[in-house]
């Protein structure tokens, strides 16, 4: 779970907002604390725009090519994440033009960025952000214009593309996903066999967390991230 506000740079359509982008392996949800603006997508229904307002929610499925637009200017949201450690470790991949997503070499040159306090006001590393927007935002413009123009099936290629970018990977996300997502179920059941069976000493070991926000936000791919450290059981 990470907040994000959506960047206010106008991009080559004369639209403010981030790096156009999808995720491999995971769902992602909005949930908008602030501004309005849309949500360009492209999946299986082809282009859709959805409106963006205060209370709105709205989340979509590995494979949705989306860019988030801040038509107000104050545009946040609270961003969730599906399978915590696969997005953090590289299951999105941004629409760059094909000549840089040949290789994992060309991809990670484009897509590299200068490590800074995105509050700082270090221009060097918003420029290089900028820079890393407007390469994925050309690349999704001529998605857009493909499937527009043929349909969902132009978006083909650069779901081959995106495959080969981050098939490598798999053994490392099959790490996190036995250690979270798939050790919590696992959990789960167990705390529903116990149920079944009127046991109850699992709810002795019941606990509260709490969640301190970083100081720091960092540049993401649609906006300055602030996220939050898990800190140990806080009583009062």
């Amino acid at each position: 779970m990470s907040e994000v506000s959506i960047y206010d740079w106008p991009g080559a359509d004369g639209a403010a907002g981030g790096s156009p982008h999808m995720h491999t392996a995971s769902t992602e949800a909005y949930v908008v604390q602030q501004g309005s603006g849309r949500l360009e997508t492209l999946d299986s229904r082809g282009f859709t725009s959805t409106p963006l307002t205060t209370g709105t929610v709205v989340w979509f499925t590995p494979g949705t090519i989306h860019r988030a637009i801040n038509d107000s200017g104050d545009l946040r949201v609270l961003v969730i994440m599906q399978n915590a450690g696969l997005p953090e470790n590289g299951d999105a991949v941004m629409t760059f033009p094909p000549e840089h997503l040949v290789d994992i070499e060309a991809y990670s040159r484009a897509a590299h960025l200068i490590p800074s306090d995105a509050d700082s006001g270090d221009t060097a590393a918003e420029a290089a952000t900028r820079r890393r927007r407007d390469l994925a935002l050309k690349g999704y413009l001529e998605l857009k214009a493909a499937v527009q123009e043929s349909g969902v099936s132009a978006l083909a290629d650069f779901h081959a593309a995106a495959v080969r970018l981050v098939g490598g990977k798999t053994e490392t996300w099959n790490k996190y996903l036995a250690e979270g997502a798939q050790r919590q179920a696992d959990l789960t059941g167990r705390q529903l066999a116990s149920l079944d069976s009127m046991e109850s000493f699992y709810l002795q070991e019941a606990r509260t967390t709490i969640g301190v926000r970083r100081t720091q936000r960092i540049f993401g791919m649609c906006g300055r991230i602030q996220a939050w450290q898990l800190s140990e059981t806080v009583g009062v």
